[in-house]
């Protein structure tokens, strides 16, 4: 996206320990150092050291905790393709960003294709999914189309190492 691209990270090689440590970390984020490294099946102080070097190289970009949103009252989940009006080109990195701050946007996919945008939504509930599209894609003038997809169940991919 203009004006809101993270520079390409530079391939980093990796050995069978580096895959096992981060296989691990995709699967349990939180697991301890030394149990990390058992499996890995190095010294707790050399996995330490990896997993460091695995982050400051940009292969791990964070940690973070997997929320449920139906736990949180959002059971309604959708994604929303998006394609804008071509005089609205220009304004792809800003749209992203708008639409990545509104209340209950996951995600927001930049593609290639037929259409310029994913929008992940949770919502609480049918009305509240409908209402989004209207007031905050449908409305837009730069928006020239939305086809929205409910999700009915998502099944989480592995590390894929």
């Amino acid at each position: 996206m203009p004006n809101n691209r993270r520079p390409a990270p530079t391939p980093v090689e990796l050995d069978d320990i580096d895959r096992e440590i981060l296989n691990a970390l995709a699967t349990d984020a939180r697991i301890p150092n030394n149990a990390l490294a058992a499996r890995a099946g190095v010294a707790p102080s050399t996995c330490l050291l990896r997993v460091r070097r695995l982050q400051e190289s940009g292969v791990i970009r964070g940690f973070r905790a997997e929320l449920s949103p139906a736990a949180l009252g959002r059971g309604l989940q959708a994604l929303v393709a998006v394609r804008l009006a071509t005089p609205s080109r220009h304004r792809i990195g800003a749209f992203a960003q708008e639409m990545a701050a509104l209340d209950g946007v996951l995600n927001v996919f930049f593609l290639g294709g037929a259409n310029d945008f994913q929008i992940h939504i949770a919502v609480e509930a049918p009305d509240d999914l409908r209402d989004f599209v209207v007031r905050h894609l449908s409305a837009r003038r730069e928006v020239a189309f939305t086809e929205t997809n409910v999700i009915f169940e998502h099944v989480a991919g592995g590390a894929g190492l």
